[in-house]
Parts: structure tokens; sequence; C-alpha cells
């Protein structure tokens, strides 16, 4: 009676599991075509590949693109059980870390683009130019690609000479060799996020300000990118709660493996999908010119031309 009730458990457990999966697929698949639509509108009109808030707005979204497609590899690898090499896993893991901190730090840009817009509105031409959206985005990777150096800095101190040679699942887990690694990385995660709070805070205060003074269509405009600038907040926060996540799993992993698995499920779809498909949407969506020519591809040009 006992193995029955083992069975039929086990049974049901791998049916959810396959339910699980198929739904992240048919997501990530959906998230990933509506990407996809924003890049290629994106790249229709040559006004939004030579202003500096679409291109930068470009890079979150081929940042979360990578992300949603990597993530994706691994989670398939994972339920399959299929191993790789571990120096291929080490790549994977670099790029996912990488791009995890490039669409925040890529949003604290935006929001930085906003201020200068409306609080030196003199100086934004010569401060946002391409040239200057170039520049960004390679500092943007720079500084994303910090914590993940210092991670390879660890690893390679405490990995064995042989490991990159070995055969395994590929997870994060497996380049954990200390206790005290897991807080290393959430400290260097937290600070940065404190330095992103911090600039879109004092973004926030500044263009109310300037908000407050105006008068007329500048006003509209200066609220505008006001509402724009605690979209970038809201945006960061579910990045945030990103980094809170493990330390919830591991907590209901004590309590609960069954609770664990769905605690897990719910987290990566709330917090880890969802945010890199309907944050950019409802960016664009939000976005007069954007919105127009993003409606005429979509409609596949039932939309009437005038503007284009």
């Amino acid at each position: 009676m006992a193995n029955n009730s083992s069975v039929v458990g086990g049974e049901t457990l791998m049916r959810n599991i396959n339910y699980q999966v198929i739904i992240v697929q048919v997501l990530i698949a959906i998230f990933l075509w509506i990407n996809f639509l924003l890049i290629t509108t994106f790249f229709m009109k040559d006004f939004f590949y030579t202003t500096m808030r679409y291109i930068l707005f470009a890079n979150t979204l081929l940042s979360d693109c990578l992300v949603l497609i990597i993530t994706n590899v691994l989670l398939i690898f994972s339920y399959f059980r299929l191993t790789m090499q571990m120096w291929y896993c080490l790549i994977f893991y670099l790029l996912s870390s990488l791009y995890t901190f490039v669409t925040p730090v890529t949003l604290t840009a935006m929001t930085l683009e906003r201020y200068v817009a409306i609080c030196m509105p003199l100086q934004h031409a010569e401060l946002c130019s391409t040239r200057s959206a170039l520049h960004c985005i390679l500092i943007i990777h720079g500084l994303s690609a910090i914590p993940c150096i210092l991670d390879l800095v660890v690893f390679f101190a405490s990995a064995m000479i042989n490991f990159h040679k070995q055969y395994r699942i590929c997870s994060r887990e497996v380049f954990t060799f200390h206790s005290w690694q897991g807080h290393f990385r959430s400290a260097v995660s937290q600070f940065y996020f404190l330095i992103m709070c911090i600039t879109i805070v004092f973004s926030y205060v500044k263009i109310m300000q300037v908000a407050k003074a105006a008068s007329g269509e500048n006003k509209k405009s200066t609220w505008k990118g006001l509402r724009t600038v605690i979209l970038h907040a809201f945006q960061l926060l579910l990045c945030l709660i990103q980094l809170w996540c493990p330390f919830m799993e591991a907590a209901v992993l004590q309590i609960d493996f069954m609770l664990y698995v769905n605690v897990r499920y719910f987290n990566y779809i709330t917090f880890y999908l969802a945010p890199r498909c309907m944050s950019p949407l409802i960016y664009g969506l939000r976005d007069d010119k954007f919105c127009f020519v993003l409606k005429y591809y979509a409609l596949c040009g039932s939309v009437a031309r005038t503007n284009l």
C-alpha cells in the first residue's frame, strides 16, 4: 500500500512538472515573439536607432531575450537530466549573470537620460547623442561584468584542477564551493541595486521639482517623464525581488520539497520571465511614436501610414 502511494505521488509530481515545463515553453515562446516584434519595430525607423532612449530600450530587449534563451536552455537540460562539461556550463552561467545585471543597469541609464532631457534640455543633444549611447552601452556592459569577474576569480581560486573537465547538470549551485559565496554574491548585487535606487530617487526628485515649476505643454511632457521614471523604478523593484527569491526558496526547501518546487516555479514565472517581456511592452506602448510604428507592423500595415 505504501509502495502504491509512493508510485501515485511520484506520477503526480512528474505530471505537474510536465505541465510546468510545457507552460514555461509556451510563455517563453510568446515573450520572445513580443520582444522580437519590439526589436523589429526599433530597426524599422532610423529615428529610433539614432535616439539614445530608444537605443537603450533596444539594449534591454536584446539583453532580456538572451536571458530568456539561456535560462530556457538550462531549464531543458536540467529537466531531462542532461549533463555538460563544466567549461560550457561556466560560459552559460557567466552570460546569464552578465545580462541579468545589464537590464537593471540599462534602466538606470534610461532614467538618467530622462533626467538630462527634462532638467538639462540645452545639454541633452550633446550628452545624449548616438555616439554617447554606444559609449553608454559599453560602460553598462563593463559595470555589469564586474560581479561576473569576481565570481570568476573565486571559481578559479576554489575549483579543483580537473573540475572544468567534469560533466554535470548545469546550475548555479555547482559553482558554489563555499557557503559564503552566496552571501558575497548577494552583497555585491544589493550594493549595485542600492546605487541604482539612489540614482532613480535622485532623478525622480529633480524631475518632480521641474514638473511643479513647468507650465502648459512643458508640464505635460515633464509629468510623462516622471511617470516613465516611476515605471523604471517598478522594473528595478522586480529585478531586486529576483535577488531575494533564492533566500525564500532555501527557507521553503527546509519545510517541504513539493512546496519548494511550486514556489520556485511561481518565482521563475512571476519575477524572472514576465518582467522581461511585459515591462518592455508597457514601455513601448506608452511611447506615442514607438507605439504607432509597432501597431503598423504588428497589424501588417493596416494602420494608416500617417506620421510613419
